[in-house]
This record gives C-alpha cells, structure tokens and sequence, in this order.
C-alpha cells in the first residue's frame, strides 16, 4: 500500500490510480537553450525512482516529458551564439538524453517536443476563448485568471494576494496576472517575435504558443484531460503549475486535472542556491568528468526527494565510499561463491533462520519506499543487511546457499534504486585510471630518452618500480 505526499492536499495519501493498475505520470521537462544542470539531475533521477518503484509494485506506468523547444530562452540564446533556433534546441536535446541516460533516468516512454504540437496547443487556446476564459489583444492570446476563482490552489496563494508574475507587459491585458496562452508576431519587431523560425500561422495571426499551454495541451493529447501523477521541481509551483490547472480545469471542465501532485526540493550548493552569478552553477557533464554517473544517482538517492539537499564535493565523497561499499560486498560475495575450496559451506542449519533474515529485510526496505520513496531510510535497511551479513561472513556463521540469496535481495534492490550491483566493479574506475596515467608516464619517459635526458627519464622508472611496474630497457 503506497502513500504519496500530494501536494495538494499537503499530506500522504493512499495511491489508487484512475484506472486500476495504469498509472499516467507527467514530469515537466527541460527548455532546451543549454546544457542541464544538476539540480534538473536531481529532478529527473527521483522519478526515475518513483517509475520504477510503481512498476516493481506491479503497477504499468507511462511516463511523459515534455520539451520545451520554443521559448524565449531559446531565441535569445541562439541570437548570441548565431545558430538557428530549432538547430540550439536540437543540439542540446539531444546532450539532455545523453546526460539522462548515463544518470540511468530509462523509464521515460515519450519525451514530447512542443514544436511537434502545435495544432494541439491551438485547438486548446479555441476550446478556452469559445468558453470565455481568454481574451486576444494586439499582442496575443492571454488566459483570464480572473475568471478561475480557485487560482492559486496547488500554492496555497489568495488570487487577491498575486501579483504579477509574468514578464513582458501589454497594457491591453485585464489583470497583471494574466498568462500568454499565444504571443503574436511582432511585424515591425527585427528581435525574437520576428524570427520565422519559430513562428506558426494560428487564428491569431503569425506567432508562437506561450509556455504553460504547452503541457497542457501534450497531456491532454496522450493522457487526456485528467490523469494520475505530475511532478517536477518545487520552484515550478508558481506559476507554472497553477497556470497549467487552471487552463487544462477550464477547458474541459473536470477537476481535478491531477490527483497527486508531487515535487523535489531544492538543490543547494554549499548551503548557497546555484546560480551563474555565484560561480557555483555546475552542469551534468561537468559532474560527470569527476564522477561516476551512479555517484550522484546515490547521492540524490541518499535524500528524500521532498528534502532540500546540499550538494558539495565532501558529500559526494562520501556517497562515492557508500558505494563503494556495496559493491564490494558483492564482489565479496561473488569471491566466495565462487572459491571451491574455501571454508564457507554449501548449506548450515542456520539457512532456515537466514531466509527468515532477508524477509525482515526486505520488508524493511520495501515499508519504506512505500512511505512516499523514502528512498534514504531503504538505504539504511540495505546497509544494515550488509553490516550483517559481513559479519556472519567474518565468522564462517553462513552458507553459500544463504550467500546466493542474499546476492539475490541486493540485485532486487539494486534494480529498484537503478543499480546493477553484481556487474560494477568497485575499483574499476580507479584501476583504468591508474592503467591510463601509467601508460603516459611510460609514454613521457619514451620520450625524454629520445632526447637523451637520462637523469629524469631513470627518475620516472625508479618511480614505476615502486609501484612494482618494471620497465626494461631494450637497446637498438
């Protein structure tokens, strides 16, 4: 039984899909105008766990992101580096997935362009002026939020408390509030609104759709006006959010448009909120040079996706030897499976006791991932086993048939956070680099004895043979 913070309702709620076992779940995706950051990481990796929990549970989940491919971003990015609009939006889509598939993020079904539904999103934009809830001007299409009383619901905001929280004013709109549903182009304009590049023909003239109405009209198109999980950043709340339940409930007059909706705290750096300004912005790749893809993934694990959580090079350190930990524990384990003449026994009378111990285990891990992911306190269970386990290793008190079920639960898990413990080598990482910078000092050494600089070239093999690397000498 899974409960689900919503925040909503702002408490834990039993899950019960609309349709039995069929969960539809919406993650807002990235506006693609430069490379995704960590904290999208973040975002991205803790529904990725969310997936894939619902799925263990027997749960058939299709999961959607959107991408942003038209958005102000995106035009004003490609005017500095000279490039075509939907050519940036490509280029870095496509370091997106790169840099979601080496987080292990593998359970999106549809990564939706926006580009791609247009006439969707302009047949939402009729569906609300027919029913009164938005109004065209010289400028655009907006939504009128006066006319959703209930605006501001999901961030717990009085409409008569909002204030303006769009940029780009037009004198002609009714409230400061109001959201561009459809910006026109701008005929006079040689800036953004002129770029033919990202402009459609509609009812309004020539133009572009605004942000929000882009989700709306992509879950409207695949999961239709209702539907089971939209999750996302907590920053993305206001507006975004409110503005994407106040179209979808005003189009098609049902409520609510989401039953739970679910968001991932804030990634702090330092204590500090990442920002280009502070120096401390760090993109996916730029970890990923560092670090092992599946370190951060077990740093973000390492917390609860509700939790705000504190990214520094220490912490990453630590979540590195967490790590480390388990795999060689598996290789431990994997060691003695393997030894045919070891000490340790196919079977003891204690393998009875043992099945009795991984149940408990189990079970520990999995009440907490149904407590709403509580990802961090399933990884405590898991180490608990392994403190464990390792002892009765240490003491010869465990047989390889209760070794074999053990491998077995942690691959289970393993499965379920987006590891594949059995198959990772705890050193590899660091044996390849060792091989590497082995080779170019061997390569380097080459090199300054062609130019008969004997003293540092004898220098780096003394060096070598510390490390028990021999090198010898061949002459002519």
């Amino acid at each position: 039984m899974i409960k689900v913070y919503n925040t909503m309702t702002r408490k834990k709620e039993l899950f019960k899909p609309m349709h039995g076992s069929r969960v539809k779940l919406f993650v807002c995706g990235p506006t693609v105008y430069d490379n995704s950051h960590i904290g999208h990481a973040r975002t991205y990796i803790s529904f990725d766990l969310i997936a894939r929990y619902l799925k263990y549970r027997g749960f058939t989940v299709f999961y959607m992101q959107n991408i942003t491919d038209v958005d102000d971003k995106i035009l004003k990015r490609a005017a500095e580096v000279g490039t075509e609009p939907l050519a940036l939006a490509r280029k870095f889509e496509k370091r997106y997935l790169e840099d979601m598939k080496a987080l292990g993020v593998e359970n999106v079904n549809i990564y939706a362009r926006a580009t791609e539904h247009i006439p969707e999103i302009i047949e939402q934009i009729k569906v609300l002026l027919k029913k009164g809830f938005a109004y065209e001007t010289d400028k655009g299409v907006y939504f009128d939020e006066s006319k959703s009383p209930d605006f501001g619901k999901l961030s717990n905001r009085n409409i008569e408390d909002l204030t303006v929280h769009r940029i780009g004013p037009d004198s002609a709109k009714r409230n400061p509030g109001d959201f561009a549903l459809w910006k026109k182009r701008d005929e006079n304009s040689e800036g953004e609104h002129a770029n033919e590049k990202l402009a459609w023909n509609s009812p309004w003239g020539r133009g572009r759709p605004g942000w929000h109405i882009e989700d709306t009209a992509i879950t409207e198109t695949y999961f239709g006006p209702q539907y089971d999980i939209h999750g996302g950043g907590l920053d993305l709340i206001f507006p975004h959010h409110e503005a994407e339940i106040a179209q979808m409930e005003a189009a098609s007059g049902q409520k609510p448009m989401v039953h739970y909706w679910m968001h991932t705290g804030f990634l702090n750096v330092k204590g500090e909120k990442m920002s280009k300004s502070l120096g401390n912005f760090i993109t996916i790749k730029e970890l990923m040079k560092e670090y092992d893809p599946d370190v951060f993934r077990f740093f973000v694990l390492s917390t609860h996706y509700r939790s705000p959580i504190d990214f520094s090079g220490e912490i990453l350190e630590q979540s590195k030897r967490s790590l480390q930990r388990i795999y060689k524990f598996m290789e431990t384990i994997n060691g003695l499976l393997d030894d045919a003449n070891g000490t340790i026994k196919e079977s003891l009378e204690n393998d009875s006791q043992y099945v009795e111990k991984l149940s408990d285990a189990q079970d520990e891990f999995l009440d907490a991932m149904d407590n709403d992911f509580n990802s961090p306190f399933a990884l405590s269970s898991l180490f608990d086993l392994i403190r464990d386990i390792n002892r009765d290793i240490n003491e010869e008190n465990i047989s390889k048939n209760s070794l074999r079920k053990t491998k077995s639960l942690i691959d289970e898990f393993g499965d379920i956070l987006g590891f594949n413990f059995s198959l990772k080598d705890s050193n590899k990482g660091k044996t390849d680099l060792q091989d590497n910078l082995i080779e170019i000092l061997i390569d380097v050494r080459a090199k300054l004895r062609d130019k008969k600089e004997w003293d540092l070239a004898d220098e780096i093999r003394a060096k070598l043979r510390e490390l028990d690397i021999i090198l010898e000498d061949k002459s002519g």
